[in-house]
């Protein structure tokens, strides 16, 4: 089975955009517009488009969730963060329901600058334990780029790692799009994002606090890969945890789309610690002169990987991802059991 760790509904229907502008502007009286999107609006938007490409690239499931950028964490306040991720999650709930042998849920959260982490957890727990979801997206800096908040290892993230681990589910740490004009949401913040994340664990407590806690930075780990020599040193100069251990308590996603970048990715974080995915479809939707293929192609940089063994593609295109998102096994075995066991 080839599993795609890594996909955002981008194509919804256009009632949902519709439900955004009205609760935005009604943002001074925050309530829930009524949401009216059918399902055949969501058969519809996902059969020519994630559906469609999972067909013709060979992928058999995807871990989906809500859009990244849209999940507009700096914008209005806690309650419309609320409200917004509720909708979203319940949009891709949905979206799931139809397609269960191809798509599995995974949430977002209802951050907003300066809200207490411990205050998503109901909403997590509602869609783990109600919904079927196997993971969650955690976003570093919910302000959009003024890392208004404590970093990763200060206590304040400590109540929400505490129920990651009690429900034996993995953040993907994905940032939404930025309201500062230093940064493009996909070409800086982004990776900006993942390589902050992975500084802000590699000097804090986090791991040796919760050992079991599973994190995976998205966007291949944004320049973790391509500065390991950079953390080695940091490492070895401030005797934190050796940098070639500390990796590995991390996961990474294959969002890196050509085959240099890919067997940097894999040589660094290891085999046992990378995970295919496509983010499809998501920032790069464009195809790629050199090789003819759209850039979110993803599979066949790792396929271009000769020194792979088939036990190592095993394990990046199926088994490391039932081993970080432990609640897939249960979610994909429910589907195919036969209806009288049910």
């Amino acid at each position: 089975m080839i599993i795609d760790c890594h996909g955002h509904y981008t194509t919804v229907p256009p009632g949902v955009r519709v439900f955004r502008a009205l609760q935005i502007s009604n943002m001074g009286r925050p309530k829930k517009p009524r949401f009216a999107v059918s399902d055949d609006e969501i058969r519809a938007s996902l059969e020519q488009g994630q559906i469609r490409l999972l067909d013709e690239r060979g992928i058999d499931v995807m871990l989906f969730s809500p859009m990244a950028s849209a999940m507009g964490h700096h914008f209005g306040n806690a309650v419309i963060s609320r409200h917004w991720t509720e909708v979203s999650n319940d949009l891709v709930h949905r979206a799931c329901a139809l397609f269960p042998d191809r798509l599995t849920g995974v949430c977002a959260l209802p951050q907003s600058p300066g809200v207490r982490p411990a205050e998503s957890c109901e909403e997590l727990e509602r869609c783990v334990t109600e919904l079927g979801f196997v993971g969650c997206n955690l976003n570093p800096d919910p302000s959009g780029g003024h890392w208004s908040d404590p970093p990763l290892g200060d206590e304040w993230w400590y109540p929400l790692y505490e129920k990651l681990v009690e429900l034996d589910t993995p953040a993907m740490i994905h940032a939404s799009a930025t309201c500062n004009p230093a940064f493009h949401t996909t070409g800086s913040h982004y990776l900006n994002v993942d390589a902050t994340a992975f500084m802000q664990l590699l000097e804090s407590r986090v791991f040796e606090d919760f050992p079991t806690l599973k994190l995976v930075i998205s966007h291949g780990g944004g320049n973790v890969p391509y500065q390991a020599a950079r953390y080695r040193a940091l490492c070895l100069m401030n005797k934190w945890t050796p940098f070639e251990e500390f990796v590995r308590r991390l996961y990474f996603d294959t969002t890196v789309y050509n085959e240099q970048a890919m067997q940097l990715l894999v040589t660094v974080a290891g085999v046992d610690n990378v995970m295919f995915a496509s983010e499809m479809l998501g920032g790069v939707t464009t195809r790629d002169p050199l090789t003819g293929r759209m850039f979110d192609d993803n599979k066949p940089c790792l396929d271009a990987l000769a020194w792979l063994t088939d036990t190592d593609r095993g394990k990046i295109f199926e088994t490391n991802v039932r081993k970080v998102y432990p609640r897939l096994d249960r979610a994909l075995d429910s589907r195919h059991a036969p209806a009288a066991a049910r």
